[in-house]
This record gives C-alpha cells, structure tokens and sequence, in this order.
C-alpha cells in the first residue's frame, strides 16, 4: 500500500518503523515521499490509498477520505509564521507561501480577512530565501523553518498559532494521515494502530531512527532534526484525542464561514476508536 509523507523530520520519525517493517503492518507499505502541498494535489484526484494532508485540504475530500487518530501534527506553539526583512503591513505585501490547500494559507486567509494581499506560491524550503532576496514581501513559513527564520536576516510578524490558540483556546490542527474510504475502516482502523506502534519504537530507538531522519533532512543539523520533532510530535501525534477532534472541526467550521471549505460537509471524518 502507497503511504504519502514529507521528507521532514516529524513524518520520517512517525513512519520509520513501519516503512522498515520494524512493527507489525495491515499491508506492505511502499512509501511516497513529497513536498505537502503536492500530497494535498494528489488527494484531490484520489491518488494514494493513505497519505499526510493539511487539513485545510482534507477539509475539501472528506468524502473522500477517512482521517486517523495517529500520526498527525496539531498542538500548541507549532503554529506558522509571517516573516519578513522588517517590520510591514500584511495587507496589500506580496506573501510567499507553500501552497493554497496548506492549513498555512487558511489560517493566513483567515486572518487578514478582506484585506488584500498578492499570493505567490513556492515549495516552502523556498520562502525564506525569496524572502531574504526581496522578491517578495512576506514568507508564510512552516516546519522547520520556524527555527531557523532568523539565520535569514528575517524578522517574525506574526505567529498564526498564538492567534489560533487565542481565538479558540484550542491547539492548531496541522496535518493528518487519512485513508481513502473506498478501503474500508477496517483497514484504516489497522493502519492507525501501526502508526501509532511505529511512533513508540521510534520514541524507543531514537539513535536507529536519526539516520533515517538526516538522510531526508535536506542538511538540516541535528539539533535541528530533534527540535522539529519535539515540537511536532506529541501526545496528538499518538491519539488525536476530543480536544484534537474538537480543534480540527472547528477548522473545518471557519474555513466552511469563509467559504474555504464545504458546508456542513462529512461530521464522519474520523476513524472509530479502538
């Protein structure tokens, strides 16, 4: 079975022992590595049977797709950045950002409102250099780059989690794993326990895993690699939760208020609980 994650260090952490058969699996998994927002493309044709999404973009295929407990990214201080050279209006800024279905760009959309902005989409590993060259205004940044925005010369404007978390007390849904539903529940149900046995064996062998890490890392240090994971896997990377559900539906609801999302579409979005 096609799995889809990001070459960042949090997805090959999660998936290292059940891409390396270190634990037991529903299915042999082949893995497919892309950049997110090319996963999130792919969802909307349905391609991979299970794949990290957005959830902005698993917003618009829930009926479609059936989303896990394990191995997502939500929670708290793991937020997006607004970055730039120095200090600047958002409205009417060219914003470079990595891609329209990322939960980067909703929760950026949702923020200025009806103020206008000009878009410019790039691979995310790509803002903060287009950003340090001025060939735009605004990097919306994501992963690892909220460690290292600095080393640019950049300035952060604007941390979009702590506006989250204070607009909604709840954590920043990310990312998840979904399955498409034409698979059955079954399968899915067996797939998010594996996720989340692979996420205790890398907790177990961080030594085993960090090659792994570092071979996809794109030159990113080791103190580096084990700062992203720490912030991006936690105790909602093992089990969603109903304070997850709760953040993720009411994503869902203000991307549906701003016609970012369908309409009261799918509630049975997640896999049943073991």
């Amino acid at each position: 079975m096609q799995l889809g994650f990001s070459p960042c260090p949090n997805d090959t952490f999660i998936f290292y022992a059940l891409v390396h058969g270190k634990v037991p699996s529903p299915a042999p998994i082949e893995p497919v590595l892309a950049d997110v927002e090319t996963l999130n493309a792919w969802a909307f044709e349905g391609r991979l049977p299970a794949s990290k999404l957005s959830y902005a973009a698993f917003a618009q295929v829930k009926d479609r797709y059936l989303g896990l407990r394990s191995g997502g990214a939500l929670g708290r201080g793991v937020g997006p950045l607004v970055v730039a050279k120095e200090e600047r209006p958002l409205e009417a800024a060219r914003v470079a950002h990595p891609g329209e279905a990322t939960t980067a760009y909703a929760l950026f959309r949702m923020y200025l409102g009806d103020r206008p902005f000009t878009p410019v989409p790039m691979v995310y590993s790509e803002i903060m250099p287009a950003v340090a060259r001025g060939e735009v205004d605004l990097g919306l940044i994501i992963h690892e780059s909220r460690f290292v925005y600095p080393e640019y010369g950049l300035k952060k404007l604007l941390d979009l989690g702590e506006w989250w978390e204070a607009e909604t007390g709840l954590p920043l849904p990310l990312g998840l794993i979904a399955v498409r539903r034409d698979l059955g529940e079954e399968l899915a149900r067996a797939l998010d326990q594996a996720i989340r046995e692979s996420i205790r064996y890398a907790w177990d062998h961080p030594d085993e895993v960090l090659e792994y890490m570092k071979a996809h890392a794109q030159e990113m240090g080791e103190e580096v690699i084990w700062q992203h994971v720490r912030t991006y896997v936690n105790e909602f990377s093992l089990d969603l939760g109903e304070e997850g559900r709760r953040a993720a539906e009411a994503l869902f609801s203000r991307m549906a208020a701003v016609a970012l999302a369908p309409v009261g579409d799918r509630s049975d979005w997640l896999v049943s609980g073991r």
